[in-house]
C-alpha cells in the first residue's frame, strides 16, 4: 500500500485529489487548518484516511505532521502540496506587507517546509524515494493584474520543482508540478462573476470540475520513479491565456 500526503486537503482541489488518491487504493494523510472539514473529508476517504490538522507555515507543526505520517504509516510515497491563498486584488503599490508576507508564507515557505521534511523521509525509507508534486498555477508563467503576492509565490514554486526534481535525482525522489487554470471551486467563484483581464476589464471565464485535476494528479503519481512529469498544465479549454485571449 503506497501512502499520499495532501496538504490544504479540507476544500477545493485538494480535498477531491485526497478523496482520488484514497479510491486509487493508497492511504492518505490529510493536512490543513480546518480540523472540522479535514475531518470531514477523511470520513468520507474511508478507513485509511487520517486527518491532522497542520499550519504549513510553522515549522514546528509541519514536523509534527510528518513525525505522525511515519509513525501512521512508517513511510510517504508522495507528497502533494496543495496548500495555498492568496490575497484580495490589489494594485501593487498598494499590496499591504501584511498581505505579501501572509501569501509567500503558506505557498512558497509552506512547500519548502513540506517538501524539506520528504526529503527526509523519502531518503531514508527502504525501499527509498518517492515523489512530490507541487500545485502551482497558471500565475507560476502568466500573471492576472493585480495578484502580485500570488503570481510571485508561483513563480517561486516553479523554482522550487526545478531544484527539487535536480536534487531529488541522487535519492530516487521525483518532482513535478501541475499548472491549473480555472478549476471550478468555491474560491473561483468569481471568475465565472467577472474576474480582472489584462486591460482591467471584467470578463466571466469558463471552469472545469476538479475532478480532471484529480485525474492529472493520478497520472503523474502513477508513473514509476524512473519516470516524471516534470509540468503539467490543466485549464479550461477557452479561458483567455493562450496567445492573446
Amino acid at each position: 500500500m503506497k501512502v499520499a500526503l495532501v496538504t490544504g486537503a479540507s476544500s477545493g482541489i485538494g480535498r477531491c485529489v485526497a478523496l482520488a488518491l484514497a479510491k486509487a487504493g493508497y492511504a492518505v494523510v490529510l493536512a490543513g487548518r480546518r480540523a472540522q472539514q479535514l475531518e470531514e473529508a477523511a470520513r468520507e476517504g474511508g478507513a485509511r484516511c487520517l486527518a491532522v490538522p497542520t499550519d504549513v507555515t510553522e515549522e514546528s507543526s509541519v514536523a509534527s505532521l510528518f513525525a505522525r505520517v511515519t509513525a501512521e504509516f512508517g513511510r510517504l510515497d508522495l507528497l502533494f502540496n496543495n496548500a495555498g491563498v492568496g490575497a484580495p486584488p490589489t494594485p501593487l503599490e498598494d499590496l499591504p506587507t501584511a498581505s505579501w508576507r501572509a501569501v509567500l508564507d503558506t505557498n512558497i515557505t509552506g512547500a519548502f517546509l513540506c517538501t524539506q521534511a520528504a526529503f527526509r523521509v523519502m531518503k531514508a525509507q527502504q525501499p527509498r524515494g518517492g515523489r512530490i508534486i507541487n500545485n502551482g498555477s497558471i500565475s507560476a508563467t502568466t500573471p492576472r493584474p493585480h495578484i502580485a503576492a500570488y503570481t510571485a509565490s508561483k513563480h517561486a514554486v516553479t523554482g522550487l520543482t526545478k531544484s527539487t526534481a535536480l536534487e531529488g535525482r541522487s535519492y530516487d525522489i521525483a518532482c513535478g508540478q501541475i499548472d491549473i487554470g480555472n478549476v471550478a471551486t468555491d474560491l473561483a467563484a468569481h471568475i465565472v462573476s467577472g474576474t480582472l483581464q489584462a486591460d482591467l476589464t471584467l470578463k466571466s471565464e469558463p471552469t472545469f470540475d476538479a475532478a480532471h485535476v484529480a485525474d492529472a494528479v493520478l497520472y503523474m503519481a502513477g508513473l514509476p520513479l524512473n519516470a516524471n512529469v516534470l509540468f503539467m498544465t490543466v485549464m479550461a479549454t477557452k479561458m483567455p491565456y493562450v496567445g492573446r485571449g
